[in-house]
């Protein structure tokens, strides 16, 4: 979904919550994110890695001038043999820190048993070394529990868990940085889409 589907689809919603709910979230994901310069992890389920929301965000972190917002997409099944920007295991979130931002994508309530139940234990233990833990999906459980910030995207409701992460992703790279608010600045993210949407499509992650 480029700009132009996500500005039409603004107009759509105009009017419901979904609009100032996806605003307030993406709001606490970039003031997380640009207060502690940086160190954004994104994770989601077994059966569903976020590498859609991760692609958007590396983009909306280079047209926004922002490049706080670019993840490290973090997979269940990530191996040595993939690509660097896939090739980030669970192994990191033992690593987190406090300062750095974990965005949980989970359509399913994760507790289930077996690995959800795992990514549970990661993020808590994310949450005790002081991390800022963020949920997108579902909604309810321990993880939303966990949680700082959360967005719940009921399974069935108006809208689906991909077209929410649009909104997010792009409703993070709207809010310009204090003392940027200038018309060159403007420009240039205009010229910057512009180019982003006459391009060939992007090979597929």
């Amino acid at each position: 979904m480029d700009a132009v589907r996500v500005a039409l689809l603004r107009e759509v919603l105009a009017g419901t919550e979904w609009l100032d709910t996806t605003r307030r979230f993406a709001g606490a994901l970039r003031g997380s994110v640009v207060a502690h310069g940086g160190g954004l992890l994104l994770v989601g389920t077994p059966e569903h890695e976020p590498w859609h929301l991760a692609a958007h965000l590396v983009d909306e972190a280079a047209w926004s001038g922002t490049p706080e917002l670019a993840p490290t997409l973090v997979r269940h099944g990530a191996g040595p043999a993939d690509p660097a920007h896939l090739a980030v295991g669970l192994g990191r979130l033992t690593a987190a820190r406090r300062g750095e931002t974990l965005l949980v994508v989970a359509p399913e309530v994760p507790g289930g048993g077996g690995e959800p139940a795992e990514l549970l234990t990661r993020v808590r233990d994310v949450r005790r070394a002081g991390a800022t833990v963020l949920a997108l999906g579902a909604g309810g459980g321990e993880l939303a529990a966990m949680a700082h910030e959360t967005l719940a995207v009921p399974d069935g409701g108006e809208l689906d868990l991909d077209t929410v992460q649009h909104l997010v992703s792009a409703a993070a790279g709207e809010n310009p940085l204090p003392g940027s608010r200038g018309r060159g600045r403007w420009r240039d993210r205009l010229s910057r889409l512009a180019e982003a949407l006459t391009a060939p499509p992007p090979a597929r992650w």
